[in-house]
């Protein structure tokens, strides 16, 4: 997915209210500033209570299809236009707490809202993005593979976070 698609999207979404946080490696891309790597997908943080305006806004897009993915659930699914657009969407709710909760009520997980408060520029245009720290730890959590031995070092050199265990230094 190139960087105008993700921004078209992004502010197609804004237009209709959706309060829409970029996620995965766009994230990554948008917190250093540029575009360091191929994208395949983007991956959104919507708030549940959007949902409708974020479907009629991708529909809007031609994205309107379920990408069958391992791992499929309510809160986490993938859209596409049967092309080049898709969109991975996590769906999480707001807690009297202030935290936001990610997940089934049973095995969900809940996290600060700072997690999603970073700033960065897709395309020349500021958007609202994982803020570094989550960044990594969301790269993390898994099997690390040749994306994320990309974007970690990347982000943890810039922004002074210390680089997990089993990533290689990034070089210059």
């Amino acid at each position: 997915m190139s960087a105008e698609d993700a921004r078209a999207l992004l502010e197609r979404l804004h237009a209709h209210g959706v309060d829409a946080c970029v996620g995965g490696g766009w994230s990554v891309d948008a917190l250093l500033g540029k575009q360091t790597r191929d994208h395949s997908d983007l991956d959104l943080w919507v708030p549940a209570a959007h949902l409708d305006p974020l479907f009629v806004a991708l529909g809007e897009a031609g994205v309107d299809r379920i990408f069958p993915w391992p791992g499929d659930r309510p809160w986490n699914f993938v859209l596409h236009d049967g092309a080049r657009l898709r969109v991975d969407l996590h769906l999480y709710e707001s807690l009297a707490d202030g935290s936001l909760h990610y997940g089934s009520v049973v095995d969900g997980d809940s996290f600060p809202a700072e997690a999603l408060a970073g700033h960065g520029f897709i395309a020349g245009a500021t958007v609202r993005c994982e803020s570094a720290w989550w960044a990594v730890r969301c790269h993390t959590g898994y099997p690390a593979r040749d994306v994320d031995r990309h974007d970690v070092p990347l982000l943890c050199r810039k922004f002074g976070i210390p680089l997990p265990e089993g990533f290689a230094p990034c070089l210059p």
